[in-house]
């Protein structure tokens, strides 16, 4: 990976945590202030949707935050930096894992927003 791309990536990382930072923040999402029971369905969909976007969000930032990781072990070893032909490998060998990835972030990222929910209850 070239130095340019490295700090892209450091940059990408800042921007998605600032944008789930915003998206996680319960008294953003739909419905706010509204109990569970007294919303209607788009209003309980928009919610939903409101909570898996910033899963997402979160899933990339931590894919990014990662791939931060990997190379700085890898060049603090002395080992070469990342090359596109081997992380294109190392991606390809991990592929089946993603999904795995994707599902232990997302599980990460309900607790995550569970805390948020509880200490914006707590401000109310």
């Amino acid at each position: 990976m070239r130095q340019d791309q490295y700090e892209k990536l450091q940059e990408l990382t800042e921007k998605l945590t600032d944008v789930f930072l915003a998206e996680a923040d319960p008294d953003k999402w739909s419905g706010t202030g509204i109990e569970p029971s007294k919303m209607d369905k788009t209003t309980r969909g928009d919610r939903y949707y409101d909570k898996k976007n910033a899963a997402a969000t979160l899933t990339v930032l931590i894919r990014t935050t990662s791939l931060i990781g990997v190379i700085q072990r890898r060049t603090a070893d002395g080992a070469p930096p990342l090359t596109g032909a081997v992380e294109g490998q190392e991606l390809d060998e991990n592929e089946d894992s993603l999904d795995d990835d994707i599902a232990a972030a997302e599980k990460e990222a309900k607790k995550l927003m569970a805390r948020l929910n509880k200490k914006g209850a707590a401000k109310t």
